[in-house]
């Protein structure tokens, strides 16, 4: 997708359809002007929340959304009589 530009919704730059709800999604727009990110979920032609984020929390966002993409961690069992630790 090519980004685009208005002055109040600032640069758009990515949009990702929600796999499980028709009409959802949620937008990327870039505010280089005010050193934000802005993640938008919209309903159809209805935005129903933002979030704004500065640089570092841009990188925490993408930290915490690598690490959903790993397995999650093996927890081991009870173990009985005669298992070894």
């Amino acid at each position: 997708m090519e980004p685009t530009a208005t002055a109040a919704h600032g640069l758009r730059t990515g949009v990702v359809r929600d796999a499980d709800r028709p009409g959802r999604a949620l937008r990327v727009s870039a505010h280089p002007e005010a050193g934000r990110v802005v993640l938008s979920t919209w309903q159809d032609a209805t935005c129903v929340s933002t979030v704004r984020l500065d640089r570092a929390e841009v990188v925490e966002l993408l930290a915490a959304l690598g690490a959903a993409l790993l397995p999650a961690p093996q927890v081991p069992g009870p173990q009985g009589p005669g298992d070894t630790p």
